[in-house]
């Protein structure tokens, strides 16, 4: 398959690698913000992939991410959630924890199934679609300086600040 291919059916066959270039996207932020991957062009990104708002693991991923803020600005990188919930669903969840963080809401699961993280997943037997929790670090040519899948969330906060420090 041609890698340079931009057809969104051609991205979702082949998953997403470093030195891609990260699928574009424009989808609502909290407050009738949108977010728009162009709008970081020439920054360093880190586009965060979560399931579900005000869930264990999910708060906890979004409040490390949030506490390392101003060290992430100074190493020149902005940091953008994405989950499937609603804007609303994300202004409460920012307003419940204090968050300062982007959130972008992709209700129709376009652009979690372009990064490939929108996957079948199974607990106790049962199958269901869900998201994967990842992360991709996206640089400021819009290439995907790096990823990491089935992410555990104590520590990689950390991991992903020292990552955007070193590009």
């Amino acid at each position: 398959m041609d890698s340079k291919s931009t057809g969104k059916s051609a991205q979702t066959l082949a998953a997403l690698a470093e030195g891609d270039a990260a699928p574009d996207f424009e989808l609502p932020g909290a407050g009738g913000a949108r977010v728009a991957l162009s709008a970081f062009k020439g920054k360093k990104l880190v586009l965060y992939f979560y399931p579900k708002d005000d869930t264990s693991g999910c708060t906890k991923e979004a409040i490390d991410f949030n506490g390392l803020r101003e060290k992430f600005a100074k190493a020149g990188t902005a940091i953008v959630g994405l989950s499937p919930d609603s804007p609303k669903s994300h202004e409460k969840f920012c307003s419940k924890y204090d968050l300062k963080l982007t959130l972008a809401a992709d209700e129709s699961k376009d652009v979690l199934s372009a990064y490939g993280v929108w996957v079948e997943k199974s607990m106790y037997g049962r199958k269901y679609m869900g998201v994967e929790r990842s992360t991709f670090l996206i640089g400021p040519d819009g290439r995907i300086a790096k990823i990491w899948r089935k992410v555990k969330v104590p520590g990689h906060a950390e991991d992903v600040l020292a990552a955007a420090k070193g590009l």
